[in-house]
């Protein structure tokens, strides 16, 4: 609890039980654990494909026929000599593709990829937002930087679709961020949400997700330089309740699920060239979050705790570009908001009354 001593005049005091309640509803989350993938032998073709065939299948639409962890290995190493050739490493410019980006967080990391160089495909159920937001890019970034498409991520022809134009325009993917998602805008109990709410909602955060990491996983395999994938996850993925967005809380504690998942499975499967990591921008003062801004506990921890999206971006941008630059193919999970920071902003507001009213008036 915060010291009487540096309790400024006038600040709120929150009640011990409040205190407790602020505590319990924090967002944290155990240290993520990750390591590098094993380095293997190569095996003979005999041995590398029985029983797996999803990895048949890739192999007979072009995929190269060493297995990626050896690839990975000689990069690594820098190996010479009569060994199996190298993986080709990543270097910027970077290609990106992001989905649900006209705008909100998706939107705000599309524009600092472009600011940081790199090239960036942005897509959207909307083709009047997407036709939009493309040209104002393009104005600000160039012709040959920014593309743009219609893509609805619960339908599988739709990703297919998107695959195929990425390839077109860029050739390959180094970066594919899953960031469309949705709460159908409605908070209220499980019991009282309707069923086009609730198909809204899984279809888009559980379905799609699952689409676009298929589609991903089998577009980069076959790419010299491999790539990464980068699931957004929110509230309700450290297993915290949601309630007024049950659904939602509990499609995004699958991405944690799914993310670890495919892991194992690329693991188990040998294909070290691909990686799926976690994305968590914490609160974000985007359409989706402010419209639950209609009770007082709502209100107080979006103040608190909120931030713009590009603020956000501006943080999460160089830690995902990090990644390739330093050539590591280790699973990570980046966080803006963390544990501390969040203890710390409750503190400021406690002893201070930092950040009340910052972008809802509260009660």
């Amino acid at each position: 609890s915060p010291a009487r001593s540096l309790a400024r005049p006038g600040a709120t005091s929150v009640p011990s039980s409040r205190m407790a309640t602020v505590t319990a509803s924090l967002p944290l989350r155990a240290a993520a654990r990750a390591g590098p993938a094993p380095s293997r032998a190569p095996p003979s073709d005999a041995a590398f494909f029985p029983g797996r065939p999803w990895q048949r299948g890739l192999a007979a639409r072009g995929r190269p026929r060493e297995p990626a962890g050896w690839f990975r290995a000689e990069a690594l190493s820098g190996g010479g000599g009569g060994g199996p050739p190298r993986r080709e490493p990543m270097a910027p410019p970077y290609n990106v593709l992001i989905t649900g980006s006209t705008k909100g967080i998706g939107y705000a990391l599309a524009r600092k990829f472009l600011k940081a160089g790199d090239n960036v495909v942005i897509c959207s159920r909307s083709a009047e937002r997407v036709e939009s937001v493309r040209n104002d890019l393009k104005k600000e970034f160039g012709e040959q930087h920014v593309w743009g498409t219609v893509c609805d991520v619960r339908e599988g022809k739709d990703v297919k679709a998107l695959v195929d134009f990425a390839r077109d325009k860029l050739e390959y993917i180094d970066i594919w961020i899953n960031n469309a998602g949705s709460n159908a805008y409605s908070y209220k109990p499980l019991v009282e949400t309707s069923d086009e709410a609730l198909i809204e909602v899984i279809t888009t955060n559980t379905l799609g997700l699952m689409l676009c990491c298929r589609e991903a996983i089998n577009m980069m395999w076959n790419q010299p330089r491999g790539g990464h994938i980068f699931n957004i996850d929110g509230a309700g993925s450290d297993g915290r309740p949601t309630p007024r967005f049950a659904a939602y809380g509990a499609t995004k504690r699958s991405v944690v699920h799914l993310t670890k998942s495919l892991q194992a499975e690329l693991q188990m499967n040998e294909v070290n060239n691909v990686v799926v990591h976690n994305l968590s921008p914490g609160m974000v003062t985007t359409d989706l979050l402010m419209s639950g801004a209609t009770t007082k506990q709502a209100k107080f921890f979006i103040n608190i705790l909120a931030e713009t999206p590009d603020v956000v971006a501006d943080y999460l941008v160089p830690n995902i570009r990090e990644i390739p630059t330093n050539q590591s193919m280790k699973p990570t999970y980046i966080r803006f908001l963390t544990g501390l920071k969040a203890y710390s902003r409750i503190f400021s507001r406690i002893a201070f009354g930092a950040r009340r009213n910052k972008y809802v008036a509260e009660d």
